[in-house]
């Protein structure tokens, strides 16, 4: 008899293929007795692989890595090179740190912080943003609004706007706001000239007119230089809070930062509000505790009351549009 076939032998199921763990709070956070070895020994948790729950590490882990050597996770470092390189430093970049260090060792810089609830200013953009845009051709900001709110102050507090020229003080009777804005060659602080005599679209359009200039690198010398107070807005780049430098000779510069919600009390009750800090370095030799505190104590006021303390009895359509 003919020998029967012999039959293919049935494929095996594949495998069950095990899905990789998923990653959750404690994966690569070493416990509290690995991470005091870690400590003694200059480990970092990067170049530990876990095995503990959830991709924990553990002491085990330590201990057999520091026995066997490591093994690196994804998260690997620079990479151990021990290359470096050195670039001469731009004229520009020489200046500025010249002038840091000589405020440091020329003036009395002293900071005063505050905080600004900013949900009226930005209602009242989000209102009008719009129509403002379209009717002037240029976007509302809140560098404007705080512009507008330190020219105020400013007229208020006469020695924050002053400066010091050997045994006498000058106070200047206008003001012209420096603006800090950064550009490719490094930060510039272009000067609005009589901000107080500005319209916010006024500001605005300066604002953006030599901020343009100084980003293509086509500012000149003359709309940098004779400022009387500066702005800086460090909440652009992320800051929550910061020390600003002083422009000298000014007396004082003023300090914006990033916008977070944050819960505060309000006729006693919490509620979530979007507050920034703002910070005031000034020179004490010009100016006191009282005046300073004063001073940014007015523009929080004025910020948030934009309707009654920047447009008076004006309707801010009338002040915002020319309506």
């Amino acid at each position: 008899p003919k020998a029967e076939a012999k039959k293919a032998p049935a494929p095996s199921p594949d495998p069950v293929k095990k899905s990789a763990p998923e990653k959750t709070y404690a994966s690569g956070t070493p416990s509290i007795a690995a991470a005091k070895i870690m400590a003694e020994n200059g480990i970092s948790a990067n170049q530990l692989s876990g095995t503990g729950k959830d991709e924990r590490i553990t002491k085990q882990d330590v201990v057999a890595a520091m026995a066997g050597g490591f093994s690196t996770n994804e998260a690997q470092g620079w990479g151990g090179t021990r290359d470096q390189h050195r670039e001469r430093m731009r004229m520009l970049r020489r200046k500025i740190a010249e002038r840091l260090v000589a405020v440091k060792n020329e003036t009395a810089m002293l900071t005063t912080f505050n905080e600004v609830d900013m949900k009226p200013i930005m209602d009242m953009r989000t209102k009008y943003k719009k129509a403002f845009s379209e009717h002037h051709e240029v976007n509302l900001g809140f560098m404007s609004f705080f512009t507008k709110a330190v020219t105020e102050a400013l007229n208020l507090f006469p020695a924050v706007n002053a400066q010091i020229d050997g045994d006498e003080l000058i106070f200047h009777d206008y003001a012209d706001i420096g603006i800090a804005v950064s550009s490719p060659k490094g930060l510039m602080v272009p000067v609005v000239r009589n901000a107080e005599q500005m319209s916010l679209a006024e500001i605005e359009r300066e604002i953006k007119r030599v901020a343009i200039k100084a980003r293509d690198g086509k500012i000149t010398p003359d709309e940098m230089t004779g400022g009387t107070f500066t702005i800086t807005n460090g909440g652009v780049f992320g800051s929550m809070l910061s020390t600003p430098i002083i422009n000298p000779p000014q007396a004082a510069i003023l300090g914006m930062h990033n916008i977070v919600q944050r819960p505060v009390a309000i006729n006693g009750e919490v509620v979530i509000r979007p507050i920034m800090y703002v910070a005031l370095s000034y020179d004490h030799r010009i100016i006191d505790g009282k005046e300073s505190v004063g001073f940014l104590v007015k523009v929080k006021e004025m910020l948030e009351n934009p309707e009654r303390m920047i447009f008076g009895a004006k309707d801010p359509a009338e002040v915002l549009l020319g309506l």
